[in-house]
């Protein structure tokens, strides 16, 4: 087994005073086909940005149940390879009992995007720090329609003081 140089420097302390805020609101996304990924960074970052929170953190959730969020490189080849490899990974046209009529009252036959959701996920986490998102420096907050096309209402949470 490899092991690892680890360093650990002083841990900074984040300065920010003042009452503990709670700013949430929800967002409204018209997707335009089946499946598809939408950039949400700079929505957050404005949104963020306006909350007046200093130091926390920013939730961001999806309220649907085929439709993800997710933290990646937002990069045109890699949005191509991401929604392939995902395509690959849960077959559209497997059998399913949740499209199955005699099990399910789904009329979507949507099954593969439920599945897709559930191994991405529906919510994120991340800091803010000194009124910013705290995202690397190719990392984009990223929604996946799973489903669409539809509305989806995405809810961001900025929490801190």
């Amino acid at each position: 087994m490899a092991s690892a140089s680890v360093k650990v420097p002083e841990p900074s302390v984040d300065v920010a005073t003042g009452a503990y805020r709670v700013v949430s609101t929800v967002v409204k996304v018209q997707t335009d086909g089946r499946e598809d990924l939408y950039n949400l960074s700079q929505t957050v970052r404005d949104f963020v940005k306006t909350s007046g929170v200093q130091a926390g953190a920013v939730m961001i959730s999806s309220l649907h149940t085929t439709c993800a969020v997710l933290i990646n490189e937002w990069q045109d080849a890699l949005v191509h390879d991401i929604k392939t490899h995902l395509a690959s990974l849960i077959d559209k046209e497997a059998y399913y009992r949740h499209n199955d009529p005699a099990w399910s009252d789904c009329d979507r036959r949507n099954t593969d995007s439920h599945l897709r959701s559930l191994m991405l996920g529906t919510n994120i986490t991340l800091q803010i720090a000194d009124g910013v998102v705290v995202l690397g420096e190719f990392q984009s907050v990223i929604m996946a329609e799973l489903d669409g096309p539809r509305e989806r209402t995405i809810r961001l949470q900025a929490m801190g003081i």
